[in-house]
C-alpha cells in the first residue's frame, strides 16, 4: 500500500473516530507508521561524502531518524572529518565513518557486516579525467562495481541501488563506457544471488543541479572574470536537483524488484540559457567539445525502447536476462506499460525545457540563495 493510500484510509477514519486531530498531526502518523520497515536498518553508501552522499545522509536523518546505522564509506579523511564536525557523535550516534577505497574488497567486506541496504555511489566521474587516466577510473567504476556486488552477496545485505549516469547510455567516452559496465553487472548481479533474498538496481539520471564539477558553480566563478567559455552552442543537457536524485534512490529502494535501471523524466536545458540565466551581461568565447563529450545527452536509445516501461513518475529499462520475473511481472509490479517501439529520450529532443528565468529560481534553490544576476 502507497503512502498516498495510507493517509486516505487513515483520514475517513479520523473523520469518523477523531475529527479534532489535524491533518498535519495526522500525516506524521501515517508517515512513521509507513516508514516502519526502514527501522532498525544499517545504511552503507559508498562515495558518502560526496555531493549526493551529503544529501542522502541528511535526508536519512530527517526522514528515518529511528535508522540503527548509517556507514559512511569514503577514501577521503579529510571530508569525512568535516562531516563529522557537522554530524557530532553526541548528537548523531547513528553515523560511522569508515575510510576506504571501492577497490579493496576485503575493506569493503568488513563495512558490510550486518548492512541491510548499500547505495553505491563512489565513482571517479570527471569526463576529460578518465581520458587521460582510464586504468584509474576502470579500477574504480568497474572493480570498484564488482566488489560491492560481491560484498553485498557475502554479508547478507538485502538492497543495492548503485547511481549511473546518462553517459552510460550509448557512450563515446571512457567514463561512460566505465558506467555503462557497471550497470550491466548490477542489473546481472541479480542472476547469481541463488537462495539470497536481495535485490540489484540501478538508478541513472543527467546533470545534477549545482554538484562538485558542474556547469552552474562554474559559470559562477567564472563570471568574475567577464567571460564564459562555451563548449559548443547547440549543446544540452538534462537537469536534476540533487534532493530529486536522493528521492529516486529512495524509491527506487522501496519499489525495486531488482535488476531495473530507473530512469527519471526531467527537463533539459541548453547552455546558452544557462550562461544567459547567470551572467546574461558576460560575453561568450567558444572553446570547443572537451574530449570525449556528447553534444546532446541520451538516457533512452531506441534500441532500449524493447524493453524500457513507462511507470509515470519515471521509466524502467528491464534487465534483457532475467531468471527472476517476466515482463510481465515487472510491469504488473509497477503498474506500468510498455514504451512505443522507437521511443528514445534524448536531451536535445526532449519535450520538456527549462527558461531562463526557470534556471534563475532553480539556482536560487539548490545552489545559492542569494544568487543575483
Amino acid at each position: 500500500m502507497s503512502f498516498g493510500n495510507l493517509q486516505g484510509l487513515a483520514k475517513r477514519f479520523l473523520d469518523v473516530q477523531n475529527p479534532k486531530m489535524s491533518f498535519g498531526n495526522l500525516q506524521g502518523l501515517t508517515k512513521r507508521f509507513f516508514l516502519k520497515k526502514f527501522v532498525q536498518k544499517v545504511v552503507l553508501i559508498t562515495g558518502g561524502t560526496g555531493s549526493f552522499g551529503k544529501r542522502f545522509i541528511s535526508t536519512i536523518l530527517e526522514r528515518y531518524p529511528a535508522v540503527t546505522k548509517i556507514i559512511i564509506y569514503s577514501r577521503d579523511e579529510l571530508k569525512q572529518s568535516e562531516l563529522r564536525q557537522k554530524y557530532p557523535v553526541t548528537d548523531y550516534p547513528q553515523l560511522r565513518f569508515f575510510i576506504g577505497d571501492v577497490r579493496d574488497k576485503d575493506r569493503l567486506k568488513r563495512a558490510c557486516e550486518e548492512v541491510d541496504v548499500i547505495i553505491h555511489a563512489a565513482a571517479l566521474k570527471q569526463v576529460d579525467t578518465a581520458e587521460y587516466n582510464p586504468t584509474e577510473c576502470i579500477r574504480t567504476n568497474i572493480d570498484g562495481a564488482e566488489n560491492v556486488i560481491h560484498a553485498a552477496l557475502d554479508c547478507g545485505v538485502k538492497n543495492v541501488v548503485a547511481l549511473s549516469t546518462d553517459k552510460a547510455c550509448a557512450p563515446i567516452n571512457l567514463y561512460g563506457a566505465t558506467k555503462l559496465v557497471s550497470d550491466k553487472l548490477f542489473t546481472a548481479a541479480n542472476n547469481i544471488r541463488g537462495s539470497k533474498h536481495i535485490k540489484f538496481s540501478v538508478v541513472r539520471y543527467g546533470n545534477v543541479m549545482g554538484s562538485r564539477g558542474s556547469v552552474v558553480p562554474f559559470f559562477m566563478n567564472k563570471k568574475r572574470d567577464g567571460i564564459l567559455p562555451i563548449t559548443n552552442e547547440e549543446m544540452t543537457r538534462f537537469n536534476i536537483s540533487l534532493q530529486s536524485g536522493v528521492n529516486m534512490v529512495m524509491y527506487a529502494i522501496e519499489h525495486h524488484l531488482g535488476g531495473e535501471i530507473f530512469v527519471p523524466k526531467i527537463p533539459s536545458y541548453r547552455i546558452m540559457d544557462i550562461a544567459k540565466a547567470i551572467a546574461p551581461n558576460c560575453d561568450t568565447s567558444i572553446v570547443g567539445v572537451r574530449p570525449g563529450e556528447k553534444l546532446h545527452e541520451e538516457m533512452i536509445t531506441d534500441t532500449y525502447s524493447l524493453n524500457t516501461i513507462d511507470m509515470g513518475r519515471y521509466y524502467a529499462i528491464l534487465p534483457s536476462v532475467s531468471f527472476s520475473h517476466t515482463e510481465e511481472e515487472y510491469m504488473a509490479h509497477h503498474k506500468a506499460e510498455k514504451v512505443p517501439f522507437g521511443f528514445k529520450y534524448n536531451s536535445g529532443t526532449n519535450t520538456e525545457w527549462e527558461t531562463v528565468d526557470s534556471l534563475r529560481d532553480l539556482i536560487r534553490e539548490h545552489v545559492d540563495s542569494e544568487f543575483q544576476i
